[in-house]
């Protein structure tokens, strides 16, 4: 016998735990909840089980049974090949420019798909084994300097770099002494030195663009010069040809 035509498997994750469960449902009643939902769209996970009565989650993707991921904005319940570009979803650039037609599988849920991935929205009534029951710390933490400020509400007079959260590396088996931590470098962070670089930058700028309001005013000197110059010229070709063809005249009359 081949495997069951309603086998779907569910990774469900929690945000607020940091925790995720992938479970396996052959049975079509419990499924019927997800077919034709798209995306995005929440759902009641009461049909499950009695340990989801009500919990809600958000369908935030999938794979269909041949691989293939689900496409936000692709209204189909099937697949489909569409021709992709940079800031694509389901597509990554290998060299600049490039296009590239894929297979994608449609936003709206249907029996074909194998994986559905799920993120709870609304606790329920019990607690979920695996789920719910135990919290796993953020291994890292914020790395910008904004971001810093807004996890310890901090005022723009606070030293960021004391909030830093550091990381203990676990030391090698025998060895004993101090335990070694590892802080992320802050980004964006304004320090003298930055002030100092940008001061000069600033600097730079203005006098560069003095420098070519001078050369310009320089040119439009020059310029001024040569036009000149050239209307005298041919001021001067027009009065000697006056003055021959006078003479001419005058030694015609003789």
């Amino acid at each position: 016998l081949g495997p069951c035509p309603w086998n779907m498997k569910l990774n469900i994750a929690n945000p607020a735990t940091g925790c995720q469960k992938l479970i396996e449902i052959d049975d079509e009643r419990k499924l019927a909840i997800f077919w034709d939902k798209r995306m995005s769209q929440e759902v009641p996970l009461d049909s499950i089980g009695e340990e989801y009565k009500g919990y809600v989650a958000r369908i935030s993707g999938g794979n269909d049974k041949q691989g293939f991921p689900m496409k936000q904005g692709v209204l189909v319940p099937h697949r489909v090949r569409l021709l992709l570009s940079k800031g694509h979803s389901c597509f990554r650039e290998r060299r600049s420019g490039e296009r590239r037609r894929k297979s994608v599988r449609g936003c709206i849920v249907a029996p074909d798909i194998s994986v559905l991935a799920l993120v709870i929205v609304k606790k329920g009534e019990k607690e979920i084994e695996g789920l719910t029951d135990q919290v796993k710390p953020v291994r890292l933490g914020p790395k910008r300097a904004n971001n810093i400020r807004k996890l310890f509400n901090l005022s723009k007079e606070d030293d960021v770099r004391k909030y830093v959260i550091r990381r203990e590396i676990p030391q090698k088996e025998g060895k004993t002494g101090k335990p070694k931590t590892k802080a992320p470098k802050i980004q964006r962070l304004i320090t003298p030195v930055r002030l100092q670089r940008k001061r000069r930058l600033r600097a730079l700028k203005r006098k560069k663009i003095e420098a070519q309001k001078e050369q310009a005013a320089e040119y439009a000197k020059l310029l001024a010069q040569r036009v000149k110059e050239q209307r005298n010229k041919r001021q001067h070709i027009i009065e000697k040809r006056r003055l021959s063809s006078r003479q001419s005249q005058s030694e015609n009359k003789h």
